[in-house]
């Protein structure tokens, strides 16, 4: 994480170091820095050289520069979605100043415009995958698109009436096995469509 400046990905400089989530705009957040070092931390075993990575809500771009820093010496490459275009362009702008035009322009970070809540199927299997808001379950397509063995680590909201937020390992064996680990509870913004958002 030493490797990626903040200040690039968040509108208040001089909050940039601040270890709290901060608005980036169209009702969306870029969460706290320890929340991105739990979820670098919690991938890591599926993070060579060569991985592929998913991040769902890619928002800032500050995520999909940390993925790539870790898988940067091979072949690997972090794809990334959101649903709100201005969004991706703002992410895209923020890569370029923290210096990563190349790595944009030659494929090895990808940030495109879709329902992340369906993955990105034309990438798939994915290593591993980061979710960063909180779903009502985990997508169907997500699990569909992990690679055997691949992990996500994604927050979900409690479907029990509570609205408790934790974040789940969910972790996919080379037979195909989903075993599903709670960490820690959370508090995201929702993993919704991109409707709600805009009204956010």
């Amino acid at each position: 994480m030493s490797l990626v400046d903040r200040a690039h990905y968040v509108p208040a400089k001089r909050m940039a170091y601040q270890d709290s989530p901060q608005t980036i705009g169209f009702g969306a957040t870029i969460s706290a820095p320890h929340m991105h070092a739990h979820a670098a931390e919690n991938l890591l075993p599926f993070l060579h050289p060569d991985a592929k990575v998913l991040d769902v809500g890619s928002g800032s771009g500050y995520t999909l520069a940390i993925f790539h820093h870790l898988i940067s010496t091979g072949k690997g490459k972090v794809i990334g979605i959101d649903h709100l275009q201005p969004l991706v362009d703002q992410a895209n702008s923020n890569l370029v100043a923290d210096g990563l035009a190349a790595e944009l322009k030659g494929g090895k970070i990808v940030n495109v415009c879709g329902d992340g809540r369906k993955g990105v199927e034309t990438e798939a299997p994915f290593d591993a995958i980061h979710v960063g808001a909180a779903a009502p379950g985990i997508p169907q397509p997500l699990l569909d698109q992990l690679k055997t063995p691949g992990r996500m680590f994604i927050p979900v909201e409690e479907q029990d009436g509570s609205r408790e937020q934790n974040i789940y390992q969910v972790d996919k064996s080379e037979t195909g096995e989903i075993t599903k680990q709670k960490i820690c509870g959370v508090l995201y913004v929702p993993l919704t469509d991109a409707e709600k958002q805009w009204r956010a």
